[in-house]
């Protein structure tokens, strides 16, 4: 059997586990969100001003969500296998319309937070192991160990109020798409961005230091400073792909921190994305936009990591797809 048919099969295995997984991702959303304190009925008939009971019975038979858990779960399970995300409880619009509208919006800026990341990740953690217990060591590992310690919050809020107090000028709040006005909209996106990859940074950048140092004590690597090889080809060529496979995992282990960074920056920095839907929907009790922003989030990050898998074999070749 070819090293395709490993590859084609191993694929499929994981493509079909990705259904139990979804499934069960689907029944802790719709637990959850109808545990969570309040209820949209009661935001509902505070907004109306009454709340008698012949109104309370009548608006949660309109919304279906009178009916016991385990029908709406069924129900719900089985329109998202269809493709069908709900309608939003408050203006019945398709979830998937108000989702998609936002995605390319967060797409965005998690593509450039991720950029950021690998750049600085990879650029700051090859030069701390190769200038070992020098300044261009201690350097990068203590601006790490402070990208671990403070929250994302704390850096966006920073970003955002520093430049007022320092040099009286705010940053750009107003939203403007890119084909508005191009240059706002990248100066409103890059800073968000910037925060985001510069903490996820932190720990990618302290794992490719010590894999580094690792493979660079290997008896290949010395063999080939022996050949008087130049250092740009035995740290990148020698090194640094041997060095890539436990960093790639971690890359793909972060999707999900960068999304949690990503719905707070929204937030903060006013972007129309999805995190700052579900943000709203929260607030507002919006069930089905709350269950389809973790479907469609949640899908992502497994096909992220089932692309993270894939790429081993790249980075490797004698990395092998069996039956497991």
């Amino acid at each position: 059997m070819t090293a395709r048919d490993d590859v084609t099969r191993y694929l499929i295995h994981r493509l079909l586990g990705i259904v139990p997984t979804l499934l069960l991702l689907l029944l802790l959303v719709v637990v959850m969100v109808r545990v969570v304190p309040g209820n949209i009925v009661d935001i509902m008939l505070t907004e109306q001003g009454g709340a008698r009971k012949v109104d309370r019975d009548a608006i949660e038979a309109r919304l279906g969500i009178n009916r016991p858990l385990p029908v709406q779960y069924a129900e719900y399970a089985g329109g998202v296998l269809r493709g069908d995300l709900g309608r939003s409880l408050w203006d019945q619009r398709p979830v998937s319309t108000l989702i998609f509208r936002r995605l390319p919006t967060t797409l965005e800026m998690a593509a450039l937070a991720m950029t950021v990341s690998i750049v600085l990740a990879l650029t700051f953690g090859v030069i701390a192991a190769i200038r070992q217990d020098t300044f261009l060591d201690y350097g990068p590992r203590s601006g790490a160990i402070l990208g671990l310690s403070v929250p994302d919050f704390v850096l966006g809020t920073l970003v955002l109020v520093l430049p007022t107090i320092w040099f009286q000028k705010s940053v750009p709040l107003i939203w403007h798409t890119f084909s508005e006005n191009p240059t706002e909209h990248l100066k409103q996106i890059i800073l968000p961005a910037l925060v985001v990859g510069v903490r996820l940074s932190a720990s990618v950048m302290r794992l490719t230091r010590t894999m580094m140092l690792e493979v660079l004590r290997q008896d290949y690597t010395r063999t080939a400073w022996a050949k008087g090889l130049s250092e740009r080809v035995v740290v990148l060529r020698h090194g640094l792909r041997n060095g890539l496979i436990p960093v790639v995992t971690l890359l793909g282990l972060e999707i999900a921190a960068l999304i949690s960074g990503l719905v707070v920056m929204e937030s903060i920095f006013a972007i129309p994305g999805v995190g700052r839907l579900l943000i709203e929907s929260i607030s507002s009790r919006d069930y089905p936009v709350i269950q389809g922003i973790t479907v469609v989030v949640g899908t992502l990050v497994i096909v992220v990591n089932l692309l993270v898998d894939l790429s081993y074999a790249f980075l490797d070749p004698r990395v092998r797809f069996g039956r497991g």
